[in-house]
């Protein structure tokens, strides 16, 4: 049986700044009005021995935080956490001069890291004969897994915990969840927490995703990826990050910071059935659990935000399982970020939590684009498509992430009550 964050009696967490970059947005307000205003951030896109294709790329200022001498020596997954760590701060009302530094810890989900690095490596070598003296001695601080998080560390002077959670397509939940985990127990202040994505520089995972015929194609990139829709052929791969300032409820109140929520429940669990095709009956437990550990009923949940990839077995399997959890509820409402940004790998779960947080405010609900022929098979009541539609009220929020070897993630997120 699931227990209840509040019958442990565990200390509340709250959201009290969000830092991000996205492929149609560098900041909360600016990929929100994206959002609502249906603007995709998908772009023609080409990579070396790949060609032409299509990603989500970000377009973030690099510079505003790191020095162009780091921005050679690190990552392109570690400039993006430093960005939204720096970000994330600044928008919770903070600098690094108002806080502890060992007691301020850095959790970063990751689908993978080291590939871009170790690809660019062996092509330059390449060019030299394999000549190894020309292989960078930077590579393996590169490449070794905490490196995003570490990034952070010694870009903002932190000297707590730092590592990397490699949850698949499940990290930006997974990242947030640890930083939760890290209050609660008391072993950190505050927490930088959330997920990041270099998967746009890689080759193998382009080559991979078309391998398997799961690579998304339109002569739109716009609309290449579409959840849901009849016509739907696979993912477009993008990159990007999204970290939230945590901490725990009475810090925040004592220094009256603003709160975007409260993260209230939370589950992970693993299908155990097969490297990649997800299984409906442990999403539709994970969601169960996460609902019951946040003390709540199905149809307590007002929104739900799918992980849906835009691959044809995918979305209706998902969709299956949200169907047997929330049946005709009629005040739970769907949608789907990847429709606008693409698939950020290990930030997505971060990402698309972020641009439903204001729906707590506003009470507008951003749709799933792109849904020119609704498939039957993902009908859903509540769904919502192509253009935003107003609620009467958003409580609660249960984000969706899952990722292959089948790790499953869901987090509620409720509009914060003192």
């Amino acid at each position: 049986m699931v227990k209840s964050q509040r019958s442990q009696n565990l200390p509340r967490v709250v959201i009290t700044g969000v830092g991000l970059t996205s492929p149609n947005g560098n900041s909360l307000a600016e990929y929100r009005q994206n959002l609502l205003q249906g603007v995709s951030g998908v772009v023609p896109y080409e990579i070396r021995h790949f060609g032409p294709t299509v990603a989500g790329v970000c377009e973030y200022e690099a510079t505003r935080y790191q020095k162009r001498k780091a921005l050679r020596r690190g990552t392109r997954a570690g400039s993006i956490a430093i960005y939204c760590a720096n970000e994330a701060l600044r928008d919770a009302g903070l600098a690094m001069a108002d806080l502890d530094p060992s007691r301020v810890g850095v959790y970063v989900g990751t689908t993978e890291h080291g590939n871009v690095e170790t690809e660019q490596q062996i092509h330059e070598v390449s060019q030299y004969d394999f000549d190894l003296s020309f292989w960078s001695h930077h590579h393996n601080p590169r490449t070794v897994a905490n490196n995003p998080a570490g990034e952070v560390t010694l870009n903002l002077g932190i000297t707590g915990p730092h590592y990397a959670i490699g949850g698949a397509c499940a990290g930006g939940n997974l990242g947030l969840i640890q930083g939760v985990q890290m209050l609660q127990l008391g072993q950190v202040d505050f927490a930088l927490a959330g997920g990041v994505s270099e998967s746009i520089h890689t080759f193998g995972i382009f080559a991979s995703f078309k391998s398997e015929g799961a690579l998304g194609e339109h002569e739109d990139p716009a609309r290449v990826s579409r959840p849901f829709d009849a016509d739907r052929n696979g993912i477009v791969v993008s990159e990007g990050g999204c970290l939230y300032a945590l901490e725990r409820l009475e810090d925040a109140q004592a220094r009256g910071a603003r709160i975007y929520g409260e993260v209230i429940g939370y589950h992970v669990n693993s299908d155990a059935t097969d490297f990649v095709l997800p299984n409906p009956e442990r999403q539709n437990e994970c969601m169960r659990a996460a609902i019951a550990h946040a003390d709540l009923a199905p149809e307590d949940i007002h929104l739900v935000s799918t992980h849906a990839t835009s691959t044809p077995l995918g979305d209706v399997q998902e969709c299956q399982a949200v169907r047997e959890v929330f049946g005709d509820s009629p005040t739970t409402y769907v949608n789907n970020t990847k429709s606008f940004i693409g698939h950020t790998m290990g930030a997505a779960g971060a990402i698309e939590l972020a641009g439903n947080l204001p729906t707590f405010e506003d009470g507008w609900v951003h749709p799933t684009i792109n849904v020119e022929n609704l498939d039957p098979a993902c009908e859903l009541r509540g769904l919502v498509l192509n253009e935003p539609k107003r609620v009467e009220r958003v409580d609660h929020v249960l984000n969706l992430s899952f990722g292959m070897l089948g790790i499953n993630s869901a987090v509620v997120v409720g509009r914060f009550r003192a």
